[in-house]
């Protein structure tokens, strides 16, 4: 197989597998973005059965299946992250928060900044229905904006994060996302210390308002060491650290943007502190359920009943010093494959950790821009739907619809499936020629993608797709795995 357009047929036929046995998942489409259902999802997950991590700073008994509240489902069947301007469906999510109790998930986190600012609320009116002592909250002090760098803001922040989430106590208290910004270090200083609101924080922890503080990191590595320098020196004591971890950016993510760290290296530096790690980014904003068709016809090759999405939430489990891993689940499907996964965990054994090492060492090779989806960059100015174009670039480039030569194998079908799928996905005047380069959007990107320069390499290969052009195609089309 290379990276080249296949048909459903052609691909399951690639598996060694028939028509029949759709119960592996197909890739996702460029024209359509629908996913079939895997057999997992189908089953009931077993109740009782949830694997739970214990916080060696608390005792506390964690479920490894985290509750990521960032894409709650909205009335229209979309996700809150996706259509930020609908209403959140209440009722389902209240309906997701039993289940996801019923079977154990006792975790759940969220941040002022989620689906808009409604995340907070929309948990809070869900928890409330259960008992305080059958879940453990984790919320953030999002205090991105200047206006809310101010300690009587944050304070503001932090004090309307209890009153939506309806509780007296945060139980995991997160500095949101540090490292990230154009000076990543006065950032810091200026969200946190200066304005002395990290004292504030600690003050909150010692009358247990706050039961376990720490930070989320994206970014700098510069900010990674200066924070755990902290606590060598006795400055602050952490509790737990949440960061990027997958078996893509453990060894690769320097790789894929020279900008982040290796998740090898971060989960280090926790197990020597012996610090708990929660895990965001299993599958990095998706891309990990969505592989290359040749990558996850491999994986399907070696578990045809289990998704590819499934080998990804395997790998963040398996590592000891993991307290719980995030996931956002928009629909029950999502909820009940990720319980199947983790009630309980099966780890992944030695051999196929160097499994899905060899898969990262080849999706490496695609070149593909990485977004995650998280929408820090919006709303773009200008209107410019960012995620959506980067998203339906990279699916097409993974389903092999992104052609380099006019006269290459199934030109025309990729081209097709690129313009089509492209007007489908992004309406006219949002996307990326629209783009000025004014670039407010590049400093809020936790992977450091250069927005602007790659809005304009997209915008000129749609307009060469167009008009057949085959020189300005291979100019702007990185090289792919079977031109190397």
């Amino acid at each position: 197989m290379n990276n080249k357009t296949y048909s459903r047929r052609s691909f399951l036929k690639a598996l060694g597998l028939g028509t029949a046995a759709a119960a592996a998942p197909a890739m996702v489409s460029c024209a359509t973005g629908e996913k079939e259902t895997t057999t997992a999802q189908l089953q009931e997950p077993p109740v009782g059965k949830m694997t739970y991590r214990t916080n060696p700073k608390t005792g506390d008994k964690i479920s490894l299946l985290g509750y990521g509240m960032m894409r709650l489902p909205t009335l229209e069947g979309s996700s809150a992250r996706e259509e930020q301007e609908a209403e959140i469906d209440q009722e389902m999510v209240n309906r997701q928060v039993d289940y996801a109790i019923k079977h154990g998930v006792n975790y759940f986190d969220t941040s002022p900044a989620y689906c808009r600012g409604r995340s907070e609320h929309a948990t809070g009116i869900a928890l409330a229905r259960h008992k305080r002592d059958e879940f453990f909250i984790a919320t953030k002090l999002s205090n991105f904006a200047p206006e809310t760098h101010s300690r009587e803001a944050s304070i503001e922040m932090f004090q309307n994060s209890l009153k939506e989430l309806q509780v007296d106590y945060i139980d995991y208290m997160l500095l949101h996302s540090i490292g990230g910004g154009e000076d990543a270090m006065a950032e810091f200083e200026e969200r946190y210390i200066t304005n002395g609101i990290l004292d504030y924080l600690v003050e909150q922890r010692e009358k247990g308002i706050i039961k376990n503080l720490g930070f989320s990191y994206h970014g700098d590595i510069a900010i990674f060491d200066h924070a755990l320098k902290m606590q060598d020196e006795g400055k602050i004591k952490w509790d737990f650290v949440q960061i990027e971890l997958n078996y893509l950016d453990w060894k690769y993510a320097n790789e894929i943007n020279d900008s982040n760290t290796d998740a090898e290296y971060l989960y280090a530096e926790l197990v020597k502190r012996n610090l708990p790690a929660v895990i965001m980014e299993p599958l990095l904003g998706g891309r990990l359920a969505n592989l290359p068709e040749p990558l996850a016809a491999k994986l399907l090759r070696r578990d045809p009943e289990h998704s590819v999405a499934s080998w990804a939430f395997r790998y963040a489990g398996t590592f000891p010093g993991v307290l719980t891993v995030l996931s956002g689940m928009t629909r029950m499907e999502h909820l009940k494959e990720n319980l199947s996964t983790y009630c309980p965990l099966k780890p992944l054994t030695d051999e196929e950790m160097r499994f899905l090492e060899s898969v990262a060492s080849e999706y490496v090779s695609y070149n593909i821009i990485p977004c995650n989806d998280c929408k820090y960059c919006m709303p773009c100015p200008y209107g410019i739907n960012i995620p959506a174009i980067f998203v339906h670039y990279n699916k097409c480039l993974t389903e092999g619809n992104v052609p380099r030569e006019v006269g290459q194998p199934d030109y025309r079908e990729a081209r097709r499936a690129f313009l089509i799928g492209y007007d489908r996905s992004v309406p006219k005047l949002r996307q990326a020629d629209h783009c000025i380069g004014c670039g407010q959007c590049e400093p809020h990107c936790p992977q450091r993608i250069r927005i602007p320069q790659e809005l304009h390499r997209i915008s000129r290969y749609v307009e060469a797709l167009k008009r057949d052009h085959d020189e300005q195609l291979r100019q702007t089309v990185p090289a792919l795995p079977d031109d190397e």
